[in-house]
């Protein structure tokens, strides 16, 4: 009997089904040869773009426009930058334009020094996009009622963090993510913080529906191997998920059993 692939197990958002269950971000690759292997190596299920912050990096050229087109990855926009609700739509209008598309990965910055999610405006910007049309992904802290209070506003997935945007700490909450993916049924993925392909594989393990990276993969000394790391750390998590790994125990138990085996005293 073959193994189950990807495929047998595909990633649902919004009613539509993705063969991968990592999204790459494109920003800060040293060239875009490296982002276009990167993206080769990894097969992700979708590739984000900010337009905001490739206009103001200069890599908004055709040819940048053209690699996302050629990589044949359906493209996520995103938010990235706006401090206001205001700030939010309008960027998420001009990304539909520009990118022909309804997905909107949602960033609503409250702090600059730690890229925090402003938590207390989130619900309504995710709501105002939600009733425009858009298919909503929020990126946001790990709390509960939060997450909660953005799946009765109509978000269909959520985006966690696992630690502030490119500090690559990994899960610094352990209980708190876990007990988000205990009470919540939508899919999440986690989104920023991540920074060692242990630390994808690990979220899946938990169950965790799939996972962003950009900075963990863009700032790799080898940013394509890092991204086949990542690809493959992301199927051994699913992979260890499905099959359901062993209670831990306190005490040591033999993996050979006993029971029967003679034993001779030794007087």
């Amino acid at each position: 009997m073959n193994p189950k692939s990807s495929h047998d197990d595909p990633l649902v958002l919004y009613g539509e089904t993705f063969h991968s269950r990592l999204l790459l971000g494109t920003s800060r690759y040293p060239s875009p040869a490296v982002l276009q292997a990167a993206i080769a190596a990894s097969r992700p299920a979708m590739l984000t773009a900010s337009l905001r912050r490739q206009t103001a990096q200069g890599d908004n050229s055709p040819g940048f426009w053209q690699l996302l087109k050629q990589a044949q990855v359906p493209v996520l926009p995103n938010t990235a930058g706006c401090h206001s609700i205001q700030e939010v739509i309008t960027t998420a209008e001009m990304a539909r334009e520009v990118f022909e598309t309804d997905w909107i990965k949602l960033e609503l910055i409250g702090d600059d020094y730690t890229l925090q999610p402003d938590t207390l405006h989130l619900p309504e910007a995710a709501e105002r996009l939600v009733r425009a049309g858009f298919k909503v992904l929020p990126y946001t802290t790990d709390d509960l009622v939060l997450c909660q209070r953005l799946i009765d506003v109509g978000c269909q997935a959520i985006m966690p963090w696992a630690a502030p945007i490119g500090t690559g700490k990994g899960p610094i909450n352990p209980y708190a993510l876990q007990t988000l993916r205990e009470r919540v049924s939508v899919p999440l993925i986690v989104d920023a913080g991540l920074g060692r392909p242990s630390h994808a594989c690990q979220v899946l393990e938990w169950g965790f529906d799939a996972v962003l990276l950009n900075t963990a993969v863009a700032l790799a000394i080898d940013p394509i191997a890092m991204a086949q790391a990542f690809a493959d750390a992301v199927h051994a998590g699913r992979g260890a998920y499905r099959a359901g790994a062993m209670t831990e125990q306190d005490l040591a138990q033999p993996s050979t059993p006993v029971l029967g085996t003679p034993f001779w005293h030794q007087p």
